[in-house]
């Protein structure tokens, strides 16, 4: 390709690197740039070829056109403008910018002074300037094109309230499945192995969330401690897939195939997404992108002293959604994901920090809310929120709007206390039980709103959370000082791995009644890939920077008789979520709706079989609880789903609710290989125990 001297005028949209057949269009924001470069390189990166100036600027995009480029083409970008740290404008040309629209990578961070705009070791710190070139040290933007043909694709459009979400990594779901190939593990191409798709069908998945796969850097820190950035959630480029999950050349069709497969399988596809920071870090953090190309509008800055980072999110930087351009590059990263890759939905990190207005505090009704509910391509994904960040009025479990789901953690610790035998947990376990309707149940929000899950990525796996009570982060290399420290967890006798039977088979029992829990509760239930089989990080609850078998998912587990057993156990509780609606009801049950005489559509019980009265519910010592659903079915018979609950030390006679109805025991957390048989109007729950109980007749 030659190179011209100047590049033609273009055009400023849409944003990034377009190919149209006759070259390429560059258009790059900033409100704050005097003037903006382009910059091309070799094919590998190494070599710096030309800098040519984009020409113009119109409504504050720069844009310019270069004929006969392909895709393929390597750049970056570099910035001219003021460096004034204490008016926030951080502009140095000596330092390559990635196009935030850039589709594709070519390179990795190479950690080095120089990737900083100030000089590091200087005493004026961040008000030096530094004069090095970083484009050695820097990942450049590479021209895509892409022609993947979805034709025939369709998505499988899971009803939220048939939903049912696995939570995994990428690269940890298959790193240790040696049913696939070598070169594969770990990568795009095996999330959609005959292996896994098999496993997810079998254990009722619907939907596969996957931890962060935008491009992210590996931390300094980290690194420099001989460890890994694990999860993701450092973000580079809001629209490259991450290049270490390919198995392949580094092309974003392996992802596009996987997601495909998937889909044809019945399976979706969720990304979790982190729009609420970038990798920059605070005021002293380096300078990849949004920082040198503006960092004024980019980041949210301290209103009286400007130079310095709002820190919402815990990584020094705050990305400012409430600015316009910020937040179309945000709904255009969004909406790319979902028409380019043709992902299902998202699951937004700290989504708080994404409604906040400016500095102000959290607001349902601020502009990215509102921009992804009206949209027609986002607002009919599944969107689904972290509600929480740390800064002020930082916890806002339930207050999002209509559309989104939110991550429910008072449903994890209410089910780890009252299956831990904590004191008082009763009234607080019923309402998890129940949807949490005291929290969703407004503005005609359903109870799929409510994402239950007992663990997650951030935390103990199932099988740790009964077998540690204290937390072994040493592998961090943070003296044991990051994670939580109270985890409701209980080890039962032993810390940690032991040969004792009566612990483990208790610690068994406890695991099956906590997951029984989460699949008949009111709401959307969310499985931690591997804790179907007792995956385990050896009481690791913050296993961040572990990229290595302490997260990845032992599969050998599978096919051991205890992972075996918890396998089928968790298949059984999704196939009876599925049989019986009640446990997965579209709308909330509030017991004010007579479903035939003398009966609620949901009423609670003590074992006794007696209704619960207010000084039952004020009870702290009380740690038995029967929940009954009810219905009438398509033939006209009455349908009793009746859940015991015993979260006692000691086995519990439970005595069923009136009417007498032909009883059958479907589900017992105790003995979880037992047949379905015919019950009375009594029955026996071990301590620690839950059960499912189906009672049919017809109506008097």
């Amino acid at each position: 390709m030659h190179i011209p001297d100047r590049l033609d005028d273009g055009i400023p949209y849409p944003l990034g690197a377009t190919f149209n057949g006759l070259g390429v269009n560059f258009a790059v924001f900033s409100a704050n740039a005097d003037k903006i470069e382009l910059c091309l390189f070799d094919p590998e990166g190494r070599k710096e070829l030309a800098r040519l100036t984009l020409p113009q600027c119109t409504d504050e995009v720069w844009h310019g056109f270069l004929p006969e480029a392909r895709p393929g083409l390597v750049y970056g970008f570099r910035a001219h403008g003021p460096y004034e740290p204490h008016n926030g404008h951080r502009f140095n040309p000596n330092k390559l910018l990635i196009d935030p629209y850039a589709r594709r990578l070519k390179g990795e961070v190479r950690w080095t002074d120089a990737l900083h705009s100030y000089s590091v070791r200087s005493k004026r710190a961040d008000l030096s300037f530094d004069r090095r070139d970083s484009a050695p040290a820097m990942p450049k933007g590479v021209v895509s094109h892409s022609g993947f043909d979805w034709s025939g694709d369709q998505r499988p459009n899971v009803p939220w309230s048939d939903t049912v979400i696995y939570e995994a990594h990428a690269k940890g779901l298959t790193k240790l499945l040696e049913d696939v190939p070598p070169q594969e593990r770990g990568s795009y191409a095996a999330l959609c192995h005959p292996t896994v798709i098999a496993h997810l069908q079998r254990m009722g998945v619907t939907t596969l969330e996957l931890l962060p796969i935008h491009a992210f850097v590996q931390d300094r820190r980290l690194q420099e401690n001989g460890l890994t950035n694990y999860w993701g959630y450092n973000t580079l480029s809001f629209f490259a897939p991450e290049r270490r999950y390919m198995s392949g050349d580094g092309h974003g069709d392996e992802l596009r195939i996987a997601i495909r497969r998937l889909h044809a399988a019945g399976i979706e596809v969720i990304l979790d997404v982190v729009y609420n920071h970038t990798a920059e870090g605070s005021e002293l953090g380096p300078t990849f992108n949004f920082r040198g190309l503006d960092n004024a509008t980019y980041y949210r800055l301290v209103e009286d002293n400007p130079r310095y980072c709002v820190n919402d999110t815990g990584t020094g930087n705050t990305l400012d959604l409430s600015h316009p351009r910020v937040l179309q590059m945000v709904a255009d990263s969004l909406r790319y994901w979902a028409e380019s890759y043709r992902v299902d939905g998202f699951r937004f990190d700290l989504g708080v920090t994404l409604g906040r207005d400016g500095n102000n505090g959290f607001d349902p009704r601020s502009g990215f809310f509102d921009v992804l509910r009206q949209d027609p391509v986002l607002g009919r994904l599944k969107l689904i929120s972290e509600p929480w960040d740390i800064g002020p009025g930082g916890y806002q479990l339930g207050n999002h709007p209509p559309g989104f789901a939110e991550w429910n953690d008072k449903f994890r610790d209410a089910t780890r206390r009252f299956w831990r035998g904590d004191s008082g947990m009763r009234p607080e376990f019923a309402n998890r039980l129940a949807g949490s309707a005291d929290l969703f149940d407004r503005r005609a929000r359903r109870p799929w709103a409510s994402i239950n899950f007992v663990t997650a990525h951030d935390g103990s796996p199932l099988a740790d959370v009964v077998s540690y009570e204290q937390k072994h982060n040493e592998a961090n290399g943070e003296n044991n000082q990051d994670g939580h420290s109270e985890n409701y967890a209980c080890n039962w006798g032993a810390e940690g791995p032991t040969d004792d039977e009566g612990i483990n088979a208790l610690r068994d029992r406890v695991t099956r009644s906590m997951l029984t829990t989460l699949f008949f509760s009111l709401g959307t239930p969310m499985l931690l890939g591997g804790d179907e089989f007792g995956r385990t990080q050896r009481g690791n609850n913050n296993a961040y920077c572990q990229d290595n078998d302490l997260s990845w998912i032992d599969w050998s587990l599978l096919e051991t008789p205890r992972g075996k057993a918890m396998s089928e156990f968790v298949r059984r509780l999704t196939q009876a979520r599925t049989d019986f609606p009640q446990l997965h009801a579209r709308q909330f049950l509030h017991g004010d709706l007579e479903v035939a005489p003398g009966l609620l559509d949901i009423d609670w019980f003590d074992e006794r079989g007696e209704h619960l009265t207010e000084d039952d519910w004020n009870n702290a010592e009380g740690r038995a609880l029967v929940m009954r659903r009810v219905r009438i079915d398509e033939d006209g018979k009455l349908e009793a789903v009746t859940m015991l609950m015993n979260g006692a030390d000691v086995p519990l006679e439970f005595h069923l609710p009136p009417p007498d109805l032909a009883r059958r025991l479907v589900i017992d957390s105790a003995e979880p290989e037992a047949e379905q048989r015919e019950i009375g109007e009594t029955v026996m729950v071990q301590d620690r125990a839950m059960m499912l109980v189906v009672g049919t007749g017809f109506r008097s």
